[in-house]
């Protein structure tokens, strides 16, 4: 794989990341599972301020893209950020010559 494709695979990858993050839904169950604790399902709907349904929908797509876990639990499913989540979202944002 060359540099240009390496570049563009990337971009690609990173979008995609942004794009899952994008959503409001999803940012705030992101900013209420940053703390690191873990959170039953049940916690998360006041968060998530949106039917079940869709608050299933909304945690299956931030599993699919590796920036939270799941665990059941009896009938329960806990959730936690993933430990490489941070990272991740920092990978995926863009660098600017001469800043950090």
């Amino acid at each position: 794989m060359n540099t240009s494709t390496a570049i563009a695979a990337n971009a690609i990858e990173s979008s995609a990341l942004l794009g899952v993050v994008a959503d409001p839904v999803r940012w705030r169950l992101l900013t209420h599972l940053a703390d690191g604790r873990t959170r039953c399902v049940c916690d998360l709907r006041p968060v998530a301020a949106v039917a079940a349904n869709l608050l299933s929908y909304h945690l299956k797509v931030l599993r699919e893209a590796g920036l939270v876990s799941a665990r059941r639990r009896g009938r329960w499913i806990d959730y936690a950020i993933a430990d490489s989540a941070a990272d991740r979202l920092a990978a995926a944002l863009p660098t600017f010559p001469g800043r950090p």
